[in-house]
Formats: C-alpha cells, structure tokens, sequence
C-alpha cells in the first residue's frame, strides 16, 4: 500500500521548510529567511505515532507574480496540491494575514482536499492575538504551532494522520542511490525530470535554479532507484559570500557521497571547464562509479566535432576518470538517455566485483614479468603478494618490501594492467601499499 501524500504550501518565508524539517527530523531542506529558497517539491517519508507517510515541501506560492522562477515555484505547489491526501496550509503570526493568504486560501479549496491551516511562529502573547485573525481564512482546523520552537506539533500531525490507516512495520527497502552532479546550467534537473518522466525538478536558463539536493524514487525493471537531482557546483569565490549556495554545496557534496553511481553532466557546447575538472576530482576522491554524460550533444555541428574527437578531448581534460564510460545525450529530447541504464548497471556490477586472492596474484606475476618494478637507492620493488580487501570501489592490498619505491608511473601501470585484465568500466580502483615487516608488527 503507497503512503498517503501530505503537502506543505503557503506563501514565501512563512516556515514551511522549517516545520518539513521537523516532522521528518532531519535537515533535508535549506532553511533561510529568504523568500524563495525553497524552489522544488522535496519528498521525504515521515511517521507519526505509528502512522507513515510521505512529506512534500513545496516552495513559496506568489499568486500574481510574472517572474519565471516564481510562476514555476507555483506550479511546483499546485503539482504538489494536486497529489496530496492532506494539505498543511501554512501562514505566519508575525507577519499577520496577508491578502496573499486569502489568494492561496481560494486555490486550497478548489482542490477539494482536507485542509489544516497552521499559523506558524506563534511565540508570544502578541502572537496569539494575531491568530485569531487567520479564522476569516475559513478553514474549520486552524492550529497554532511554532515550528522553529517545536511548539504544538502533536496536536497539528494528529489531525494529519486522523483519517490515514496505520501501517505495519516494513524492513527498509533496497535502493541504489544516483546522484546528478555538474557545474550550474548544464542540464541536470531536465535530466531528472527525463528520467522520471514528470516535471519533478524546476528547469529553467537561469544558473542556480536548483538549491536543494532533490531525492526522487521511481522502479524500473523490478529495481527501485533513487534518483538526486543536485545544485549546481559552483567556483568556490562565487559562494564564500552566500549562504545559501555553501549550504546547497554542502548538501550536493552529501549527495554525492551517499550515491551508488554519479552521473556526471558535462555540456558539449561548452567543453571540459575548471569547474568540470573540479567536480571530477570530487568525484574521484570519493571512489564512486561514474558515467560521463556529455549533454547538449543535439546542439553540436558534426562536421565541427565528431565523438572520435571530443572523446580525444575528454581523454585529454579529465585523465583521471579515463574509467567513465561516456554517452553523447541530450537531456532536453531524451536522445541517448535510456543507455544510461545499463552503463549505471554495469558499473555497480563492477565497483562490486571481488576478485579471488589465486588470480589476483597470478596477474600481479604477469605484470612484474611485463615492467620490470622501480628501485630505489639500490633497492628494488618487490611485490609478495596481494589481496582484495574491500569493494565499491574495488580496494587491493599489496605487500612489498619497501613502499617507499613505489612511484606514479608504476602505480599507474598497475592500474591500467588490472583494468586491462579485468572488467572495471565505470568503476575507480584502489592499490595500498603496506611494508610487509608492518603486517609483522601487528
């Protein structure tokens, strides 16, 4: 049985990220006291006295504004409204009825969905006399809470779940976690919406459009997939001085973490940049599988670049994910992208593959035969022996005699001999060095 749909809206800054961050009990969305900060619907599950169900923050509702972002920001709540079982209409004491909140009111019944009205930041007795005002509303459940103070919660999540039916408790569904990652602009969020075919994510030609790192769930082929769809990652002398862009760069640097595979976007019109070259270096530090996805490729002249030629490119600016297959997309038509499917699949397949201790060694005794090792001071290398000690990503331990000799020429041959004899499309690997007189003295 699917979990019954509860909704967050009102107008901009009344707290509505705030009371979403304290039901689910993690801080999921960015909270600033900024109108607008909250642009997309964020889902996350939530429970409540054994009831569970799905919370959907939305952003802020302008009902006559002209501004894109604001207009999409709409229609991103009436989606939201429109798929609710419940709707938590949020308004502000401080601030006191506005017109705007009989604006958003007259959408709310149109919907013909159960209404709770909650009057947030009801702190003090100024606070209180202001709350009755929000009765002219008309709703019949009007609640008053402070979100920030975790005031009057229970009673407000009472009435939620009144009416839901409460769900047995179910073991954690599996899940492989993919996050879309690139520099602001490149497509990310069409993509997203692609991959899911709704409009999840808000798009639009205006960099930094997505703040929040957005989690989607969707099946395909009997696998469930989470799919996050991330802020773009800026230069960093372009957030030091905003707060919210350090909080979504924090936010896309979890995400990224978190993932099972990354997407990587890179715009084929405007080629590998510094900041390309800086998101590959997170990615490769953090070891996680990764498909290279050059995006826009529907608006590139084939007589001018061939993919022969940008992959010479790609080979060229970004050496160290030479393990990344690469798909030539365009998030916008959807050209290429149901590949990207069974290259994800193929990577997890093998940022998971163990490789037996026998053949692993057998094929470190054909490498040594093939280069001979580096020396050092009249010392030369020697590998005893080795072992698999971890996956995702694939994780070898060597033991020699001296890991001091070890260099970046022969670490890098290792490297390519071991892709070159097994199959690691898609995945980084990993060689540690140990001195075999340490293994001794533990």
């Amino acid at each position: 049985m699917s979990k019954p749909l509860v909704a967050i809206v009102g107008r901009p800054n009344v707290g509505k990220s705030t009371l979403f961050n304290k039901i689910v009990k993690k801080r999921i969305s960015i909270i600033e006291d900024t109108p607008g900060v909250t642009r997309d619907r964020i889902l996350q599950d939530a429970e409540w006295l054994g009831y569970t169900f799905t919370l959907i923050d939305t952003g802020g509702i302008e009902p006559d504004s002209d501004d894109i972002i604001l207009r999409q920001m709409r229609l991103q709540a009436e989606l939201a409204m429109e798929t609710a079982d419940v709707i938590i209409f949020l308004t502000d004491a401080k601030a006191g009825l506005v017109s705007s909140d009989f604006e958003v009111a007259e959408m709310l019944r149109h919907t013909k969905k159960p209404v709770i009205l909650a009057v947030n930041k009801v702190e003090s007795r100024e606070d209180r006399e202001t709350f009755f005002d929000f009765y002219q509303l008309g709703f019949s459940e009007v609640f008053e809470i402070s979100a920030e103070q975790s005031l009057g919660l229970g009673d407000l999540l009472d009435a939620v779940v009144k009416d839901f039916e409460r769900t047995e408790e179910e073991e954690e569904e599996e899940t492989t976690y993919i996050t879309i990652v690139g520099k602001p602009n490149v497509g990310k969020s069409t993509l997203s919406n692609q991959i899911l075919g709704e409009e999840r994510s808000i798009v639009s030609d205006i960099p930094g459009t997505t703040r929040d790192a957005i989690d989607s769930s969707f099946y395909r082929n009997g696998r469930k997939y989470t799919i996050t769809d991330t802020a773009g990652l800026r230069k960093k002398s372009r957030i030091e001085k905003d707060t919210i862009e350090r909080y979504s760069v924090i936010r896309s640097l979890a995400a990224l973490r978190r993932a099972d595979v990354v997407l990587f976007l890179v715009d084929a019109e405007q080629g590998v940049t510094d900041q390309d070259l800086k998101i590959a270096g997170y990615i490769n530090d953090e070891g996680k599988p990764c498909v290279l996805l050059i995006n826009k490729w529907d608006a590139i002249e084939k007589d001018t670049y061939t993919i022969e030629s940008y992959k010479a490119h790609i080979a060229n600016e970004l050496p160290f994910l030479s393990y990344a297959p690469q798909i030539y997309i365009s998030a916008k038509t959807g050209q290429r992208v149901q590949r990207i499917f069974e290259t994800i699949d193929i990577c997890l397949e093998n940022t998971n593959k163990k490789i037996t201790t026998g053949l692993l060694n057998d094929t470190l005794r054909d490498a040594l035969t093939s280069v001979e090792p580096p020396s050092k001071s009249g010392m030369r290398l020697k590998i005893f022996y080795g072992t698999q000690v971890a996956g995702a990503p694939p994780t070898f331990l060597l033991f020699v005699n001296n890991k001091e000799i070890v260099n970046n020429t022969f670490e890098r041959y290792l490297l390519n001999y071991f892709r070159k004899t097994f199959d690691f499309t898609g995945t980084p690997i990993r060689f540690i060095f140990r001195d075999r007189n340490e293994e001794k003295d533990r």
